[in-house]
């Protein structure tokens, strides 16, 4: 092994070093005994005679004496070196045997360098955490609080579900790290869309002046969620401004890099939505969900039919009365009207609402006649569900009651103006499972609802947990478009006692935020205090 320079010029450094302490060590010695020497009596000899002689020799043996003892230490040292450069050169031997040994072979050869075996070694456990996580294929799950929902978001607003008492549902993000984290998706999704792989789909011929370029303007929605020993999954969507085609890329972050999982072109523009709506008497809150049904569904988005199923006498004639007016007016024969002579059984309604229709494979959206919903939340109800892979459960905002929401007011706003995201105007609804978009045939193979549960509530629940206890994954996540409108509940005494504390749950949760019903709670205290300070008030000007 070659001596490294370093170690040369230490070694000579400790060599003259050595010698240097010898000589001086040699010159103070012979000072000490010059000094020290005896004087010669009268009859001794002269000086500078025999005792000059004497002592030259004497000096020049001690001398002699002294650098063979430097010597021989100078020999020690240089064979102590030897040792230890011995020691060190075995000691690296024995770490590279090591290093071999656990360095994998390929035919018969071990790699070389242990830089791109780590790389590898890293990308495999990235892409074992793509595989263990819910990405590509849904997870059986116990019950309905296993499902880690989504978050959605857009560029400049995130939709959140857990809120505590200090955020909100609807924020733009604060912290300067979930803005840039938001931004770096953002711009990766672009990165995927914009230069392509072969697994992509698309031509390496098509160049890119051939290829349609897309910006952060043409993002429209994304969605994420974080399993917290896995990573961070983000489902993106962009689409031109004139355009029908929406590009779709998943992205996950297994606590590390932005890894691509797919990248697809969604084409929904002949995705038709069978909006099922089971229904009993209300004829005047179906009146205005047909208002917002005509705006929407016809004169926007104009894919989709509608299912309504009626259970009862009372109130059919005039439904239809409302159906066949909007039909008049705006050339609309996409709907059909199911009738049903007996009690109403929501359950009942969907599923009989599902087996109505007879043209095959169809996307249904199961509604409620007291959900106000937009296009946008249309397309995102096609983007979210796929055919034996995917089903979509969208969080609902639900509002309170606007007479306490907006008490300070003569009259609440119009519906309109009541849809925005607020803590003190609505809530997102996580514990409501209602509102669903699913295929046809998967609800069909699940095995539908369950149709025993009678009455109010409970139906949804079960057809939730089938879903989790199969292959299908789960959407879950809070969505901008879709809200609960407030209407007085009335919870019947004929319900069993887990339907009847569901049904008062939900009446207490509709009525209003926290701090409104705080304030009703405290009402009496409140005027009491208004009443001493307007008493305090008068006084002082009397006197």
């Amino acid at each position: 092994m070659r001596m490294p320079r370093r170690g040369l010029v230490i070694q000579a450094r400790t060599r003259w070093l050595l010698v240097g302490l010898a000589l001086l060590f040699s010159l103070v010695l012979l000072m000490y005994l010059l000094e020290c020497a005896p004087q010669t009596d009268g009859n001794g000899s002269l000086p500078g005679v025999v005792g000059e002689t004497m002592g030259k020799e004497y000096y020049q043996a001690l001398l002699q004496e002294q650098e063979e003892h430097y010597q021989n230490r100078a020999t020690s040292l240089k064979r102590q070196i030897a040792q230890l450069k011995q020691e060190l050169q075995e000691m690296s031997d024995k770490l590279k045997s090591l290093q071999e040994k656990k360095t994998p072979k390929v035919n018969g050869m071990n790699y070389q360098g242990t830089k791109e075996q780590t790389s590898n070694d890293l990308l495999e456990f990235l892409h074992s955490q793509i595989d263990k996580a819910e990405v590509s294929v849904g997870a059986k799950l116990p019950s309905e609080y296993g499902v880690i929902p989504f978050e959605s978001f857009t560029s400049m607003k995130v939709f959140q579900l857990e809120m505590g008492l200090t955020r909100h549902p609807e924020e733009k993000p604060v912290r300067k790290d979930k803005r840039d984290e938001l931004v770096e998706v953002i711009e990766a999704g672009l990165e995927v869309i914009n230069n392509p792989d072969e697994e992509d789909g698309q031509d390496e011929d098509d160049g890119v002046g051939d290829r349609q370029l897309y910006s952060e303007n043409d993002f429209i929605e994304g969605y994420y969620r974080t399993e917290r020993d896995k990573g961070t999954q983000y489902e993106l969507f962009y689409k031109k401004m004139d355009g029908m085609e929406y590009r779709h890329v998943t992205l996950f972050r297994p606590f590390g890099p932005l890894m691509k999982v797919k990248s697809e072109t969604v084409d929904i523009s002949r995705s038709i939505i069978n909006v099922i709506v089971p229904l009993a008497g209300r004829t005047e809150a179906f009146a205005q969900f047909m208002q917002n049904f005509r705006d929407v569904c016809i004169h926007q988005d104009k894919r989709v039919h509608l299912t309504v199923v009626y259970f009862g006498q009372d109130g059919l004639s005039e439904v239809k009365s409302i159906l066949e007016s909007v039909a008049r007016e705006t050339d609309f024969h996409n709907y059909t009207l199911v009738s049903l002579n007996e009690e109403f059984n929501r359950g009942r309604g969907l599923d009989m609402g599902a087996r109505a229709w007879e043209k095959g494979e169809v996307l249904m959206f199961f509604c409620d006649v007291d959900v106000y919903f937009t296009a946008e939340f249309l397309n995102s109800c096609r983007l979210n569900a796929e055919p034996g892979k995917k089903v979509f459960y969208p969080v609902v905002f639900s509002l309170y009651n606007p007479a306490i929401v907006y008490a300070n007011q003569d009259i609440p706003p119009p519906v309109e103006q009541q849809l925005v995201h607020k803590k003190d105007s609505g809530f997102w609804r996580d514990f409501g499972f209602g509102m669903t978009c699913q295929y046809r045939t998967d609800f069909l193979t699940v095995g539908g609802f369950d149709l025993e549960v009678k009455g109010w509530g409970g139906e949804d629940v079960h057809l939730y947990r089938k879903y989790l206890h199969g292959e299908l994954m789960v959407v879950r996540t809070p969505v901008p478009g879709l809200f609960h409108l407030w209407h007085e509940k009335h919870c019947a005494d004929e319900l069993t006692p887990e339907q009847y504390r569901m049904c008062i749950q939900s009446k207490a949760m509709n009525e209003a935020s926290h701090s409104h019903l705080g304030m009703l709670v405290f009402r009496e205290e409140i005027e009491a205090h208004l009443r001493k300070q307007a008493y305090r008030t008068n006084s002082e000007a009397a006197g």
